[in-house]
């Protein structure tokens, strides 16, 4: 009244499926789920388990009465029963149940996260570092200009060639973005023959004029557009010893308080002393840089390393209207 002969899940390493000969344990033993039902090739002699299996099948005791054999059947029928449920979960979550395994861990390079990228800032001019920036480099053009209090080196600006802003940003009044209250830009004239220093300030005024209140790079009108303009001055300039020449605007805007734009041109003192336009945006209203600072950036351009050079040729400039 023993378990038949057969494979059963092995007491001793439950993954796997181990032959009971009728008797006793033998040392064969099978991955769960190997084809074919057959005892072992091999013919061999029962070898004793090392460690007794748990639940032991036990064989029937040959006396005893009635009720002895009875539990002894049941204690087997119980331990065959408990073997092939064990062998069926234990298949069962191979193929299709829920693993118990841990799952392999995520490879990971320990980088950190990626972070947005803040836009690159605009090249920042050189500038001299005793007691903070006070002289701005424009190397490509080899002058210097003097950095006034509130005025800073440019970071996140759209506009090329800009040498300086003023501290801080505010939220435009017009079709939203960021704007400053003062900006000064500076550039070679390349795409122009003319050659005159005046001639080249008027017909720049209304180019500057537009970009720094009418319409930016995208479209946008971050001041409602411009309504009207006056010319405040005009006239000849000295500039790092050279003759130059300069035309201020007084802009009114749809939004906002307007502002004053200022181009300068003047002739470069390296190379071939190709035009230099010095741009001037100020924003009017009590917020605005004083326009006195414009007059103070002008008479504080030199040649890069000349820092006593200064005027001699043509007037000065015209009143801050």
């Amino acid at each position: 009244m023993t378990p038949p002969p057969g494979w059963y899940p092995d007491p001793s390493a439950p993954h796997q499926e181990r032959w009971w000969d009728g008797t006793a344990w033998t040392e064969h033993r099978r991955a769960p789920g190997t084809t074919g039902y057959g005892a072992p090739p091999p013919p061999h002699q029962p070898a004793q388990p090392q460690r007794q299996p748990h639940p032991h099948p036990q064989p029937l005791q040959q006396g005893g009465g009635g009720r002895g054999r009875a539990v002894a059947l049941t204690t087997a029928a119980a331990v065959l029963v408990a073997a092939v449920v064990a062998g069926v979960l234990v298949l069962g979550q191979d193929e299709d149940g829920p693993q118990a395994r841990t799952p392999p861990a995520t490879a990971t390079s320990g980088a950190p996260a990626p972070t947005s990228t803040p836009p690159a800032p605009s090249p920042s001019p050189s500038a001299s570092s005793a007691g903070g920036p006070a002289v701005v480099e424009d190397q490509l053009n080899g002058i210097t200009f003097p950095l006034p209090t509130g005025w800073v080196l440019p970071e996140y600006v759209t506009e090329d060639d800009v040498m300086m802003t003023t501290d801080g940003t505010y939220d435009c009044p017009g079709d939203g973005g960021v704007c400053r209250h003062g900006l000064v830009i500076s550039r070679t004239v390349t795409a122009n023959t003319e050659s005159s220093p005046k001639a080249l300030a008027e017909q720049d005024i209304e180019d500057a004029a537009d970009d720094a209140y009418d319409r930016d790079l995208i479209g946008n009108k971050p001041f409602g557009g411009i309504e009207s303009h006056e010319e405040v001055a005009a006239g000849p300039v000295a500039v790092a010893g050279r003759a130059g020449y300069y035309v201020r605007w007084r802009v009114t805007t749809a939004k906002g308080p307007g502002g004053h734009v200022q181009s300068m041109v003047f002739p470069s003192t390296v190379g071939t002393e190709s035009p230099i336009l010095v741009r001037y945006v100020f924003d009017a209203g009590a917020d605005g840089p004083p326009l006195a600072d414009m007059d103070r950036i002008t008479k504080g351009i030199r040649p890069v390393g000349d820092a006593d050079t200064g005027g001699g040729v043509g007037s000065g400039i015209g009143p801050s209207a």
